[in-house]
């Protein structure tokens, strides 16, 4: 019960117009700020849900929508983890780059004591 009334919120807050997608087969209608976005996750998910369906036809569809959903997830989260990784490397080379700063202005200012 609390995640439909989420749902309903989540749908409330989106101020954007109306667009129909067809995923697996179905026509829904969605709303969201960026209409372009919301065009390109349905196109995905329901590539996913096809994805899953032709590797394993005879499943029900639930159990493709559940399938698709931990390949969606899964793709997340590697894009998550690789987005930390990335991260933690540029934040890295940012702090090399900041002590090779401090180390080139102090001997600068060291060069200017001495002459």
């Amino acid at each position: 019960m609390e995640n439909s009334r989420q749902t309903i919120q989540l749908v409330q807050v989106m101020n954007g117009k109306s667009i129909k997608v067809k995923i697996f087969g179905n026509e829904y209608p969605l709303k969201g700020d960026n209409e372009d976005l919301t065009k390109r996750v349905a196109s995905y998910v329901d590539g996913m849900l096809m994805k899953i369906h032709d590797k394993i036809p005879e499943q029900p569809p639930l159990t493709v929508a559940v399938l698709s959903a931990l390949n969606i997830t899964e793709d997340l989260l590697q894009e998550r983890d690789k987005h930390t990784q990335e991260v933690a490397h540029l934040e890295a080379e940012v702090e090399k780059l900041s002590n090779y700063l401090d180390n080139c202005l102090a001997a600068e200012a060291v060069d200017q004591r001495i002459q």
